[in-house]
């Protein structure tokens, strides 16, 4: 590091490097992992970070680099930093960058950026990095920040930091002549300060006239169903909802966002909508009232419009907007989650047992004998295995303390079979409908905890796309467990094109064996075709050490319910 130092002030002045600055003030924020993609542009502050004893996590491409911050974020709430290149680099990631910026975690994304317009007009040329890098990200949904000159190149990444960490991904764009000109800073380099996880907005509660509406509506309710989100679990709002069920006569269910946050309680449906079982699906069909906490009720909650039955529904939500967004509420409860929910404990009547027909002996035994794992007939062949088959194996095998994070497409049917611990430990990377995202959010994960296996659930389509992410989890001795869920196909293609009556054949794929590859990068590998192929991997899946790559070959026949529930959708919408 280039640092000189001055008398001048009790402690001295030292000129410096702008990169150098910028890396001792991340320092000094408490964070102590950054991601990243080493650009020529970024470089010396890439290894400047290092040279700082900052964790430096560097990935194979762009989009996985920031989904890894990302996921850090998601898995500590904590300010997840990545730094990045610019031009092709920032195109990259552009992926990545507009599917963090509808996650709701605090991203700081640092990119290199052209040098400010100072030199003569006809200057040697062309650039081929050229890009307007605020303009890009604009339209991603990604507010960018650059500094206007070294002056204000500190000011400017504590203002980007502090505006991540209300919950939103931030772009960071350092000109690269800023990054090099010399500073003065006063003093030494600061002390570290753990910032620890990013703190919630102060909470509120709902008005009075709101919970007695919301109240009066569960009174009356023979058959309510609470349906709770990942708000309702981010408030703290667990155990205030099972007293209200208890109170109400309520059942209990989540949204696929706070899967398993009921998970051992008796009145526990598990998840409504696309990804409910059949026991969720018939007692939510008879709820006279609903109550959403903290749920945004988006179409796979909602099963296209056919999960909910025809009855008055109760929104809680500490944001205004995401009421009624995307289905209509007969009642709104603006207001804190937990604090909405302890309003309405205190507003209803503790109802008698007569009043309470779900929690009669009769449901309970139905529900505590039914069993996910026979909610299907399996569809094994004799070289591929029944995903949902193989999801049940895995979730008894594994350690019960783990992570899941799931890439998007077809296969992610199996998300009702892979239990969690909580929600917190559970991750989708849907949130920009594609592909290929879920590697760089399960490292994110395998970072931020290295004590559990983290279990990364992909499909070969996505796999394919960042399969150089393979050299990432050995370099950097990640807690990693993939499971490929490979059929040989892009599934949810496969599916759109079978339920039209289309031609398939360019949907489909060679069946190409991928452990021997994984294994060349140091993993434990093996191919899975049958349940007896994954069973003698017990020992393995118990206690798993060091990376571990599992080709399973699933059955492309078995659809996920969500793809007929697009297909019956748009049969309704065009008549």
């Amino acid at each position: 590091m280039k640092t000189q130092e001055f008398e001048g002030g009790a402690a001295g002045v030292r000129t410096m490097p702008v990169y150098q600055a910028l890396a001792e003030d991340i320092k000094a924020m408490g964070v102590d992992t950054v991601f990243g993609l080493m650009s020529d542009d970024t470089a010396a502050f890439a290894v400047t970070l290092d040279a700082m004893g900052i964790g430096l996590i560097g990935a194979r491409h762009e989009n996985v680099a920031i989904g890894m911050a990302d996921g850090y974020a998601a898995a500590t709430g904590r300010l997840g930093v990545v730094c990045v290149g610019r031009g092709p680099a920032l195109a990259n990631g552009l992926q990545a960058a507009s599917f963090a910026a509808r996650t709701g975690n605090p991203v700081l994304i640092i990119y290199g950026e052209a040098a400010l317009p100072s030199g003569p007009a006809n200057a040697l040329g062309p650039d081929y990095k050229a890009l307007d890098g605020p303009g890009v990200l604009k339209a991603a949904g990604v507010r960018a920040f650059v500094p206007t000159g070294a002056s204000t190149a500190r000011a400017t990444l504590a203002d980007a930091a502090a505006l991540a960490r209300t919950g939103q991904a931030v772009a960071l764009l350092m000109p690269v002549d800023v990054q090099h000109e010399e500073i003065a800073v006063e003093g030494p380099a600061p002390e570290p300060v753990d910032a620890g996880p990013v703190p919630a907005r102060p909470a509120q509660p709902a008005r009075a006239h709101a919970i007695a509406a919301a109240a009066s509506l569960l009174d009356g309710a023979k058959r309510p169903l609470i349906l709770a989100g990942h708000g309702a679990w981010k408030s703290g709002a667990r155990e205030a909802l099972i007293r209200l069920a208890e109170r109400t006569g309520a059942m209990l269910s989540t949204t696929a966002r706070g899967k398993d946050m009921f998970r051992g309680h008796p009145l526990n449906l598990g998840i409504i909508g696309s990804f409910s079982h059949s026991a969720a699906r018939r007692m939510a069909a008879e709820a006279d009232c609903v109550l959403a906490v903290g749920a945004g009720l988006n179409i796979l909650t909602m099963s296209f419009g056919e999960s909910l039955p025809d009855a008055p529904l109760i929104q809680i939500d500490a944001s205004r907007a995401s009421i009624g967004r995307w289905t209509t509420a007969d009642v709104a409860v603006v207001g804190d989650a937990r604090l909405a929910v302890e309003q309405l404990l205190e507003a209803t009547a503790d109802k008698p047992a007569a009043d309470k027909p779900q929690h009669g002996a009769g449901s309970m035994a139905a529900l505590r004998d039914f069993s996910i794992a026979s909610d299907f007939q399996p569809a094994n062949t004799a070289r591929t295995i029944d995903p949902r088959s193989l999801a049940v194996l895995l979730d008894r095998m594994l350690p019960e303390a783990r992570n899941v994070v799931c890439d998007a497409g077809n296969f992610l049917g199996v998300v009702p079979y892979l239990s969690v611990p909580d929600p917190a430990h559970f991750k989708m990377t849907n949130d920009f409908a594609s592909i290929g995202l879920g590697f760089g959010a399960a490292l994110g994960f395998a970072r931020a905890r290295p004590d559990i296996p983290t279990v990364f659930v992909v499909g070969d389509g996505g796999f394919l796309m960042t399969m150089g992410e393979l050299e990432t989890v050995v370099r950097e001795d990640l807690p990693l467990v993939i499971v490929l869920m490979n059929d040989c196909a892009y599934g949810a293609e496969l599916h759109h094109l079978r339920l039209r009556q289309l031609p398939v054949a360019k949907s489909v794929f060679p069946d190409v064996d991928f452990a021997p590859v994984a294994e060349a990068f140091g993993y434990e590998a093996h191919t899975v075709r049958t349940p007896d192929d994954l069973s003698g991997l017990a020992s393995l899946l118990a206690a798993p050490d060091g990376p571990v790559f599992l080709d399973c070959k699933i059955n492309a026949d078995v659809a996920a319910p969500f793809m007929s529930e697009v297909a019956a959708y748009e049969a309704k919408q065009h008549g």
